[in-house]
């Protein structure tokens, strides 16, 4: 139908014509309401936002003469943020002469990735980037976010026997 004629009809309805697929040949028109389907996409779109995960990327620094304990600790928090959903973005920073031991700060972004193995995948592999070494760690797909504990109440008659308790043993206020 002529583009013409359609806006006429749209016009008699009291209606709207609105280009559905511009990019079509020819492009697909629809006499509708506007409001209404503008209003009904945007609904749709933050329902859809509203269930969508955000993937933050944390960042852990390592140097390239990192103490054991240290290593251990910064893992855990790599492991934690993995679980939770995150990547990892780990970094050795090497300083002054050290860049010469690049060698140092890719064993320790490897190791990293062999210990953490089962939660994690290498999604960049360590690469330098000027005075720094950096890998980037994904969540492996069937880890889940686990829900937060609730602390969890007393039943209430739980409650009133432990006070009927204080009362009958003499307590008194």
């Amino acid at each position: 139908m002529p583009p013409q004629q359609a806006l006429m009809l749209a016009e008699e309805k009291g209606l709207d014509l609105v280009e559905i697929a511009a990019t079509a040949t020819p492009p697909v028109c629809r006499i509708m309401n506007s409001g209404k389907f503008f209003y009904q996409q945007a609904k749709r779109d933050a329902e859809a936002r509203k269930h969508q995960r955000h993937i933050k990327i944390k960042e852990v620094k390592f140097r390239p003469k990192v103490d054991e304990h240290d290593f251990a600790f910064k893992r855990k928090n790599v492991e934690r943020f993995l679980s939770d959903g995150n990547k990892v973005k780990s970094l050795v920073i090497f300083r002054g002469r050290e860049i010469v031991h690049s060698e140092i700060g890719r064993e320790i972004l490897n190791r990293l990735a062999a210990e953490i193995g089962d939660v994690a995948l290498i999604e960049s592999p360590p690469r330098q980037e000027g005075n720094t070494m950096v890998q980037i760690l994904a969540p492996k797909k069937e880890v889940t976010v686990a829900p937060k504990p609730r602390p969890k109440k007393a039943p209430a008659d739980a409650r009133a026997r432990a006070d009927a308790g204080g009362a009958a043993a003499g307590k008194t206020e």
